[in-house]
């Protein structure tokens, strides 16, 4: 639930309370993601970006403290919707190939829900006079873009070349 706001300060709190519990059911989603890849180059990039994604936990760590806050979870509706998403795929089985890009998909979904929140988190803090807080946030904002060409480059390497095959 979104409580009222009266200034950019609590709304950067929510915003990184949000991004804090969405990185929580990633790191719960990951190791679920890895094991039901087929193919072994996108298994191994999901099993990367946990280590990625613990280093980004702690990094909100550091900006919570920066800010005097304590560290806490808001409930991320979004995030848990499209793991949801991802979990489905998951469970349905089918062609190895097409199911790998169906979990890409789902992640490619995850990382375009954080990257649209850590780039609005560093904003505000960079608008807000935090600067050591802006400049972790586009640490992770750099990262998870970066998430987001690999698994692009992943599919577009060979996965939907494959998956393709199966629609014939």
């Amino acid at each position: 639930m979104f409580d009222k706001k009266d200034n950019l300060q609590e709304l950067l709190i929510h915003e990184l309370k949000d991004l804090y519990d969405a990185e929580h059911h990633i790191i719960d989603a990951l190791p679920k993601m890895a094991d039901a890849a087929h193919s072994p180059d996108l298994k191994q990039a999901f099993k990367m970006h946990l280590e990625e994604t613990k280093n980004q936990v702690s990094r909100l760590e550091q900006v919570f403290q920066l800010m005097g806050e304590k560290a806490d979870r808001k409930s991320c509706p979004g995030v848990q919707g499209i793991i949801k998403e991802g979990q489905e795929i998951m469970k349905k089985g089918g062609d190895p190939e097409v199911i790998d890009a169906g979990l890409i998909g789902a992640a490619q979904k995850v990382e375009h829900y954080e990257i649209a929140g850590y780039g609005t988190a560093r904003t505000w803090a960079r608008q807000l006079g935090h600067s050591q807080v802006a400049n972790l946030l586009q640490q992770t904002l750099e990262e998870e873009g970066n998430t987001d060409h690999k698994l692009s480059r992943i599919a577009e390497s060979h996965i939907n070349l494959e998956a393709v095959k199966q629609a014939a």
